[in-house]
């Protein structure tokens, strides 16, 4: 599965079934999701209506994000927000078995922005007790919690990999959970500044995921002018052996169109996605 296709950025004009087919139906096996509910703990039903969309659609949840509060009004998560901390815990379990139920085993749990007023180091303590906790609950179904670098957002502290290896380090040596690694975002990194080569060969044994996107302007490989392509290589030859997420903007009516139908979902080594690719 060398792509799979995030439905919280892609497709939005559609109801999440549609998006799911959609993303089916143009060759994909695999689809990611941030946390599609708009409080932590869902009812039941909404949690069922989530997991039986995802089995009816016979594609794969290949990634889901923790509950990270109102994204859209600015929040980036609630990892290391002291008082929001209740939430992100309650959410854990609720994570958890959409994840068994659907067969998920990649979460992201955004780090959370800077709170005025609160001491920086009590918020990287937390995020280092919180991120423990979020590892051992979804290592019961053999899962992998994974921190990003983030773009767009001051307040928000992990801007480069080694911002968030440091937090791995702590979580690792500190509180002795080790199904926790890096989400190599290359876009996010790009736009931050970084030499997203070098980070890949640093790195690369810490990456547990990758997610693209073109710069500038979030869009599809192809409309902007990063070397995707080459990362992808650079990646594949390293030895990162997972999918690479689709996390870009397009208003196209074939979103995928930058990308033949028969590399969606053919074996990793045969697809080097980017500006030129056809």
């Amino acid at each position: 599965m060398p792509y799979t296709v995030n439905c919280s950025i892609l497709l939005t004009h559609l109801d999440l079934p549609e998006r799911l087919r959609v993303a089916r139906e143009a060759g994909f096996a695999g689809v990611e999701l941030w946390w599609p509910f708009p409080v932590a703990v869902p009812d039941d039903d909404d949690v069922d209506s989530l997991v039986r969309a995802v089995t009816d659609s016979g594609i794969r949840l290949t990634g889901l994000n923790f509950f990270a509060g109102d994204m859209a009004a600015g929040d980036r998560g609630l990892i290391s927000w002291p008082a929001r901390t209740q939430e992100l815990r309650d959410n854990l379990d609720v994570v958890t078995d959409i994840g068994e139920r659907t067969g998920c085993r990649r979460f992201n749990a955004l780090y959370g922005n800077r709170i005025p007023g609160i001491d920086p180091a009590e918020q990287d303590a937390l995020a280092v007790e919180n991120l423990a906790l979020a590892a051992r609950a979804v290592e019961r179904i053999g899962g992998t919690v994974l921190v990003e670098p983030v773009s767009g957002m001051p307040s928000y502290p992990l801007k480069t990999s080694s911002d968030v290896v440091t937090v791995l380090d702590r979580v690792e040596t500190g509180a002795g959970a080790t199904t926790i690694g890096l989400l190599l975002d290359v876009y996010h990194l790009a736009v931050n500044g970084a030499d997203v080569s070098r980070d890949i060969m640093q790195y690369i044994d810490r990456v547990a995921h990758v997610q693209i996107a073109d710069a500038p302007g979030r869009g599809a490989p192809g409309t902007g002018s990063l070397p995707l392509d080459r990362w992808i290589s650079e990646l594949r030859q390293a030895g990162y052996e997972g999918p690479i997420g689709l996390e870009y903007q397009s208003d196209d009516p074939d979103p995928f169109s930058w990308l033949p139908v028969a590399h969606r979902s053919a074996p990793s080594s045969t697809t080097t996605p980017g500006k030129g690719s056809t």
